[in-house]
């Protein structure tokens, strides 16, 4: 319990600075360090991304100004992707998810770095 209190914090702390990305932090972190399987470590995250979500939004909501057409679209879009790729998912090796996981990651990572690099933030 100690170390999932202290992975919380520090990935809490992350989040904080980069402004996204729980699941790419989350469930590497669940699998690796707290040894939960992969599929536990998924819905995991997935359940911290739906509280924290609507901690968020219920933080921000007095301010925050909403297309509620490309909202609608986007969820729906989203929920159905989500819905056959957990289809799909069942049926793959969960060595074969974890590689392509850490792929992801590291494409993610060098986007970041690139975009980062070419169109520096403004101060």
């Amino acid at each position: 319990m100690i170390a999932a209190l202290g992975l919380g914090a520090a990935i809490g702390v992350l989040l904080g600075l980069l402004g996204g990305g729980g699941g790419i932090l989350a469930v590497p972190a669940l699998v690796l360090f707290l040894g939960l399987p992969m599929p536990l470590a998924v819905g995991t995250s997935l359940a911290v991304l739906v509280i924290n979500s609507a901690a968020g939004f219920a933080a921000h909501a007095g301010d925050a100004t909403l297309d509620h057409g490309i909202t609608a679209v986007f969820t729906a879009t989203a929920i159905i992707g989500s819905l056959l790729a957990g289809r799909f998912g069942v049926n793959l090796p969960a060595d074969r998810l974890r590689g392509s996981f850490a792929y992801l990651v590291l494409a993610v990572a060098a986007f970041v770095a690139v975009q980062a690099t070419v169109n520096p933030p403004s101060s």
